[in-house]
């Protein structure tokens, strides 16, 4: 593939990358209830890093119990979580890919309520999420200066780990979009107000970071750099605007991070992300949070009543990008990268290699990150290496995906993808091969310790 973009490496400040695709952030209930990972992850994240991503942003990985979005995510919030951090990390390199660990804290945004600490999540306000109703409390200045230790802490394990750099995930509605948005943030001291002090946690962190694994280190930040928050509900404020967002990143780029990666939205899900339309499955799924918020109980009745359930998936995706979501996000990343002289990634649903040609070579962006094109296709870039422009059964951005991760394995759910709804469930359990353990009882070590074999391998 010698002189096309997508294949020129990409460099930063302290890593080099083979490619210009990175698999986008987003994991299913793999791991283990306690935050600790298993094989199930391990599987899961060499399906791409075999598929030939440059790259890998593991999923949401909170820096502590308190700021899980689902349960069965692994976590970095001991030093007896880095073991298994490191051998991912060591597999994931052993096919050339990086690994990139995206610390994250989800703020009032938990799908489900924590066994561990319920009640009300910690957050920037005391307002409850929109869509759900999903219940917080603001925290105390104390509080939010445990959590920039929190991020610190996750950096350093992070290193240890060996993984090539840290992703802090200030997208989506998570806790640093808590505090930045000019829709959510509602405090009156020295954390909200102005732009500036709205973005003073999110400087703390870098800063925090920087002090505690130094410079030579990688530290990239994801935002919404368009909120959109009043998609839903057009008499609420819109949020943070696309200029807002490029003096975020001036800001934290003086502060040490060395990349930045575009998105949008000011929640998840979001009309404008991921863009496609609200799940059709999602009235078959919903009942697992019909207890997380104060508005899910009602909404479980609206989604599974006609004539609701369509009347809210109309607005939904009225309310949203473009039927097409690739490259919606392109703009945003242009602007970004006008503005600052780090390198900019830009997901939004690309799966057209002549479309990532086309925004690298343009200078909208540096890379693109990815994630349900991979979904329906974990080899796709492989594809592109042989000369295809699409994978021959592209992700049709139905969304199934994501309503199904409330329950069940991450995986494509589209059906007509498949040759049956066998082959398609023969697919989705594939992340279970190979087994947690090899049958062999006299084995008392960890899974994670046992070497990989290969599917096929015996």
């Amino acid at each position: 593939m010698k002189g096309d973009p997508i294949f020129e490496p990409l460099k930063f400040r302290t890593v080099t990358v083979k490619n210009r695709i990175f698999r986008s952030n987003i994991s299913g209930r793999f791991d283990n209830y306690d935050g600790s990972g298993n094989r199930a992850r391990i599987n899961w994240e060499m399906k791409f890093a075999r598929g030939g991503v440059g790259g890998i942003i593991t999923s949401f990985v909170p820096v502590h119990g308190k700021g899980r979005i689902l349960p069965n995510y692994a976590r970095i919030d001991s030093d007896d979580k880095v073991p298994f951090w490191r051998e991912l990390a060591r597999r994931v390199h052993d096919e050339d890919c990086r690994l990139f660990i995206q610390l994250s804290h989800s703020g009032r945004q938990r799908d489900l309520p924590s066994l561990e600490y319920p009640g009300p999540a910690a957050s920037s306000t005391s307002h409850p999420e929109d869509l759900h109703g999903l219940e917080s409390r603001a925290m105390t200045v104390e509080e939010i200066r445990d959590v920039v230790g929190y991020f610190a802490e996750g950096a350093r394990r992070a290193r240890e780990a060996g993984a090539d750099g840290v992703e802090l995930h200030g997208a989506n509605g998570y806790l640093f979009t808590q505090f930045l948005s000019s829709a959510i943030n509602d405090r009156k001291d020295e954390y909200g107000g102005s732009l500036e002090n709205r973005a003073r946690f999110a400087r703390e962190v870098v800063r925090a970071i920087r002090k505690k694994v130094g410079p030579d280190f990688h530290v990239q930040y994801k935002i919404s750099a368009t909120e959109y928050a009043n998609s839903l509900f057009p008499w609420k404020n819109k949020g943070n605007t696309i200029d807002d967002s490029v003096q975020v990143i001036k800001w934290l780029e003086e502060d040490g991070i060395d990349a930045v990666h575009v998105s949008s939205g000011s929640s998840f899900p979001h009309p404008h992300n991921p863009g496609g339309g609200f799940p059709p499955n999602a009235n078959a799924v919903y009942d697992v949070m019909i207890r997380s918020g104060r508005n899910t109980a009602i909404n479980y009745w609206l989604f599974n009543h006609w004539p609701f359930y369509p009347l809210f998936r109309w607005w939904w995706k009225r309310r949203g990008g473009p039927i097409n979501p690739e490259g919606a996000n392109l703009p945003d990343a242009l602007r970004m990268k006008k503005a600052v002289k780090i390198p900019v990634i830009c997901t939004g649903g690309f799966q057209t290699a002549s479309v990532i040609r086309d925004a690298i070579t343009s200078g909208q962006t540096d890379a693109v990150s990815i994630a349900r094109p991979l979904l329906a296709n974990n080899n796709l870039v492989r594809m592109f290496e042989q000369g295809l422009d699409r994978a021959p059964r592209p992700c049709t951005y139905c969304n199934k995906c994501l309503g199904a991760v409330l329950k069940y394995p991450l995986g494509c759910y589209e059906e007509s993808r498949f040759d049956s709804y066998d082959a398609m469930i023969k697919e989705i359990m594939t992340v279970f091969d190979p087994p947690s353990y090899p049958g062999d009882a006299s084995v008392e070590a960890p899974p994670v310790v046992v070497p990989l074999r290969r599917s096929g391998e015996k």
